[in-house]
């Protein structure tokens, strides 16, 4: 019966998802992850997209299919912490209305990789010989730069475990990953602490990051920690350490306190079992009050063009930098334009949905507030959200 209700929230989910696809454009991060660097990620998306005829398709299915593997790899790893398969179940729920896993499983970037890696990890770890666990994370070294908090991780919790080769390995593997890979920080030197901690609460709903960090608090005073407890302090730690001074890359953290909810389904249900019913309101109300938190922030997430009709300026509008580019591509093909001259950052876009550069048509960017002075706009719900202006030069 379980085993069917998480194939149907999957079914649900991978629809949901599915028809997310094609309300998104390619974003300029994601053209540079694309375009950019090498990386195993843009391995992925380039092999995908010369499966797939649809590049839209082409472009996010990867990332869907890691993100129903990561809900499997959840499922099954959540029963070394939750006996009853309802309670699992919850837990699946919980982990898809995450406003970060919902993102990740759309946006290119490796926070969904990190995230189906440490899931793996997790697995792996937990049923299988020593030797599968040396040899995942030898290939996971190999895989994304932002699993370097991994090997960090486990530095510290094989010093808690005393295995002296877990240690010499992962410090190994993660000296090499350093050198390799780097860690990542942005922005010029101030305190970026306070923003750290929004964007947490942003990525995993406020109630939620605040009992996760109760848990894990809690933990370390108990001293009931594991390697999974490891996995989401130490990563949770290191960015609010460096935060201090750096801006951080949310989306190589996000995946590693997104894995205490193991700990924090495992507490929670543990603290309301052992009360009586009188005693379980508090429970109830923290957790209904988080379902629906979560919820609502699916639904924006999902029908996100509707605030469109409640802004005055569409770039106020949190998933706006991944709306146009296809809308304006399609319109310029019904023009009969299909090359133009504009800013470097949409091109790119254009660029990936086959507009290419020239200099006989000029786009430029209507900033005007009405739009009035554009030939071509793009409309979301019945609200223009953009508008352009494109001349013909007489370059022949």
């Amino acid at each position: 019966m379980y085993r069917v209700l998480l194939f149907l929230i999957l079914g649900l989910d991978s629809s949901v998802l599915l028809y997310q696809i094609s309300t998104l454009s390619i974003s300029s991060h994601e053209i540079s992850i694309l375009y950019g660097d090498f990386s195993f990620l843009q391995l992925i998306i380039q092999s995908s997209l010369s499966i797939f005829e649809d590049r839209d398709y082409g472009l996010r299915i990867p990332m869907i299919l890691l993100h129903i593997s990561s809900v499997l790899l959840l499922y099954n790893v959540s029963r070394e912490y939750l006996k009853d398969k309802r309670n699992r179940i919850w837990l699946v729920i919980i982990f898809i209305l995450l406003p970060g896993v919902i993102s990740s499983a759309l946006i290119i970037d490796n926070a969904g990789l990190i995230m189906f890696s440490l899931l793996l990890f997790a697995n792996i770890y937990t049923y299988f010989e020593k030797k599968y666990v040396y040899l995942t994370l030898l290939v996971l070294s190999i895989i994304d730069g932002g699993l370097i908090y991994l090997f960090l991780s486990l530095i510290f919790y094989s010093l808690h475990i005393k295995d002296k080769s877990f240690f010499i390995y992962n410090t190994v593997l993660f000296i090499f990953s350093f050198s390799f890979y780097g860690i990542k920080t942005g922005g010029a030197p101030a305190g970026y602490l306070l923003d750290t901690i929004g964007l947490y609460s942003a990525v995993l709903s406020p109630i939620i990051f605040i009992y996760i960090f109760y848990v894990l608090y809690k933990r370390y005073f108990t001293k009931e920690i594991d390697v999974i407890w490891f996995i989401s302090s130490i990563p949770l730690v290191f960015s609010l350490l460096i935060s201090l001074r750096q801006k951080i890359y949310i989306e190589e953290f996000a995946p590693y306190i997104i894995m205490a909810l193991l700990p924090s389904a495992q507490t929670f249900y543990s603290s309301y079992r052992v009360r009586l019913n009188i005693f379980r309101n508090r429970y109830k109300m923290i957790f209904r009050l988080s379902f629906i938190f979560l919820t609502l922030n699916f639904l924006i997430i999902i029908f996100n063009k509707e605030i469109y009709l409640y802004i005055d300026k569409p770039k106020k509008n949190f998933a706006y930098k991944m709306h146009i580019a296809k809308e304006l591509a399609l319109n310029l093909k019904n023009n009969n334009i299909n090359c133009v001259k504009t800013d470097n950052e949409m091109a790119k876009r254009l660029e990936f949905y086959s507009i290419s550069k020239c200099d006989k048509n000029i786009l430029k960017k209507d900033k005007t507030k009405n739009f009035k002075n554009s030939n071509v706009t793009i409309s979301y719900r019945d609200r223009i959200i953009y508008g352009a202006i494109v001349t013909k030069t007489d370059i022949k």
